[in-house]
Parts: structure tokens; C-alpha cells; sequence
């Protein structure tokens, strides 16, 4: 699919969100480096909502001895931060495409707007999460449902946050997820939520515009 001619569902003057749907790692990897490579300090800021067909990425302080065994699943290293973690299909995977100078924003706050997006989130759904100093991501009752990672270049970010919603979580077992022995992963399904992935997706959307564009301390 080509990302420029994604369907917006978000689109002002400061933040576009585009709905990509299924496509390559490495496609979609490209089209960021591409998007950030040429972008300019008028450049309109742009989340993009993915999914992946069946990957593992492998961030560039991710160690080999993370992947446990292997499986048939493609392995790609990225330039992303964090270690091993897996995209499939049933994730939604936001890449945020932002010049952080314009938004005054240090990666650690930016981190957290991630995080609180995807709290916020769940707590529509009277679900409770958190984030953790020592792993970033969401957690929901100690098992992990959004992993975070990010590239930083020139002053703008590439990469983003993967929020496990109706997905096989198989392939997590085949790895120590984000380099954490024993770390367990839940979804959005198995928590009694059962709103399709399509309502999910817009609402995520909603989530991520409210907390990166707040001005609000974090």
C-alpha cells in the first residue's frame, strides 16, 4: 500500500494520522527513513496505523541470544532503541513521524505521551495499566500490551509504539520480549474488550493526538 495515499482519519494543521493497514516491515521502514530524510521544518508532523505481516525487529542494542529458537519468522535488525519484539497481524503498530523541536519535546516526555495513550486508552475500557521506569511500555497486571521504540535524527523521531489488540501471541514465546526473560504479553482481546479492530484503531488515533500534542506536563 503506499503510505502517502492513505486514507487520513485525523488531519489539521499540526498532526496528520493516516490509516496504512497491512504492510511490509520493510516497506513501511523505508517510507519513514524516506519521510524523515526529506522533511523539512514546515513539514507537517504524520502518525501513521499499521499492522505487519509476521516479523521479529531487532533494535540496535538488541542481542541475538534473545531470539530463543527459531521459528521460520523473518528476524530484520532495525535502527530503532529496545531489543527484541514481534509484529503481527491483529497489532497496531503507530509510527510517529514528529519534529520534536517544534513540539518541545525530550524523548523521556515523549515516551511517557506514548505510554499515557495507550493508558488512556484502556481506561476508557475500565481497564487499569501502567508504565514502568525500568521497561518502558504498557503493562497490564505485569504483562506487557504496548512496546515502545524510537529513532531520533536531527531533531526528529521515526518508529513508535506496537499495541498488541486481537493477535496470536505465539511467536512471543519464541523470544524474551523487549530482552526480558520470562516477560509476559497480553492484547486487548483477552481482556473483555471485544470493540473490532477498526474502532480500536480510530480511537488509539484519538489518543495519540490528545497526549502528543498536549501541552501538559508529563
Amino acid at each position: 500500500m503506499d503510505i502517502a495515499q492513505a486514507d487520513s482519519i485525523i488531519n489539521n494543521s499540526k498532526l496528520e494520522i493516516k490509516q496504512v493497514g497491512m504492510v511490509n516491515y520493510l516497506v513501511a521502514w523505508q517510507a519513514m527513513k524516506d519521510f524523515t530524510d526529506t522533511r523539512t521544518t514546515d513539514t507537517r508532523d504524520e502518525i501513521w496505523i499499521v499492522q505487519h505481516p509476521p516479523v521479529y525487529t531487532l533494535g540496535i542494542a538488541g542481542k541475538p541470544e534473545h531470539l530463543l529458537h527459531q521459528n521460520g519468522i523473518e528476524v530484520i535488525k532495525t535502527d530503532r532503541g529496545g531489543q527484541i519484539t514481534y509484529h503481527g497481524p491483529g497489532q497496531l503498530v503507530a509510527y510517529l513521524l514528529l519534529d520534536m523541536r517544534r513540539l518541545k519535546l525530550g524523548v523521556r516526555e515523549l515516551v511517557r505521551r506514548m505510554e499515557n495513550a495507550v493508558i488512556d486508552l484502556l481506561r476508557d475500557y475500565h481497564i487499569d495499566a501502567n508504565g514502568r521506569e525500568d521497561a518502558p511500555g504498557v503493562y497490564v497486571a505485569n504483562a506487557k500490551i504496548a512496546a515502545l521504540g524510537l529513532k531520533i535524527k536531527h531533531g526528529f523521531c521515526y518508529h513508535g509504539v506496537a499495541l498488541n489488540i486481537d493477535m496470536d501471541l505465539t511467536p512471543f514465546s519464541a523470544i524474551n520480549p523487549c530482552g526480558y526473560p520470562g516477560l509476559k504479553v497480553t492484547q486487548i482481546r483477552d481482556l473483555g474488550i471485544t470493540d473490532d479492530l477498526g474502532t480500536i484503531s480510530n480511537k488509539f488515533a484519538e489518543k495519540l493526538t490528545t497526549n502528543i500534542l498536549s501541552h501538559r506536563s508529563m
